[in-house]
Order: structure tokens, then C-alpha cells, then sequence
């Protein structure tokens, strides 16, 4: 895997009555490995907002964790059949979060990656929503 990548995060949510909500975001970003550890990082440009928020993704087999810093603060893990909480900063207040990770699962196919994580989410201790995140990295060129 070369170290520019292209970087495509969708995250898919299953509302009560069969309803869905996604959000999809493709950033240039870096790929790099270190100690058994496989890192993405990139810019995240949010509507209204002239700062980025710097994100970076560490994940290995089992496990990810994605920390954001910026307008939006915060340190997230997911981990096969674990619960992790948080506090997720925004612009407008503080969230405490929940996620409750049945499956995080991650391929490699020549120079592309995929990771896929499913997840049940809590926000201020109240079940939200069944929860996806699919995240592809191919080789980019920096402009």
C-alpha cells in the first residue's frame, strides 16, 4: 500500500421504522504501519466551518479506534464484543457516547484496504441507533 491514499468513510445508521441515514466523506489522506498497527490519517472539511478536523484512524485485527481533534473532539474504540463510552465534544455542546461493537473486520485486496465496523449506538445513555462504518483506502496522488 502506498503512503497517498484515497480515503472513503461511510457511515450508515438504522433508525426505528426502517429508516436510514448515511454520510459519506472521500479525503485525500496518509497510510502508514507501525508495531502491528495500521494508521489513516486526513483533513475532514465540515459545512460552516473554515478549520479541519484532523483525523486519524489506528486499527489492527479486531480493533479500531479513530480519534478527531479540532471544532470536534474526540477519542472513540471499537472492539469485537466490547463497550467503550465517551465524551464527544462538538461546536455545540458535549455528548457522552456509547458503542457496543459486535464486529470490526478489516481486508487487504492487492493495494486497497477495507475495514467494516458494526456497532450499536448510545448517546447520553439512550439507544440511538444500529450503526456501520465502512472505510476503503486506495492509492492517490497528491496534487
Amino acid at each position: 500500500m502506498t503512503k497517498d491514499v484515497m480515503i472513503n468513510v461511510r457511515g450508515l445508521q438504522f433508525l426505528e421504522g426502517d429508516s436510514e441515514d448515511e454520510i459519506e466523506t472521500v479525503q485525500r489522506g496518509q497510510y502508514y504501519e507501525r508495531d502491528g498497527n495500521r494508521f489513516l490519517l486526513f483533513d475532514e472539511y465540515l459545512e460552516g466551518f473554515s478549520e479541519p478536523v484532523k483525523n486519524l484512524i489506528r486499527f489492527k485485527d479486531g480493533e479500531m479506534a479513530l480519534t478527531k481533534r479540532g471544532i470536534i473532539n474526540v477519542q472513540i474504540t471499537f472492539a469485537e464484543g466490547k463497550k467503550h463510552q465517551t465524551r464527544y465534544q462538538t461546536p455545540y455542546g458535549v455528548i457522552m457516547i456509547g458503542m457496543d461493537t459486535s464486529r470490526v473486520a478489516f481486508r487487504e485486496r492487492g493495494q486497497e484496504l477495507e475495514l467494516e465496523v458494526d456497532y450499536t449506538l448510545e448517546a447520553n445513555y439512550q439507544y440511538v441507533a444500529d450503526c456501520q462504518i465502512r472505510i476503503e483506502a486506495r492509492p492517490g496522488k497528491q496534487e
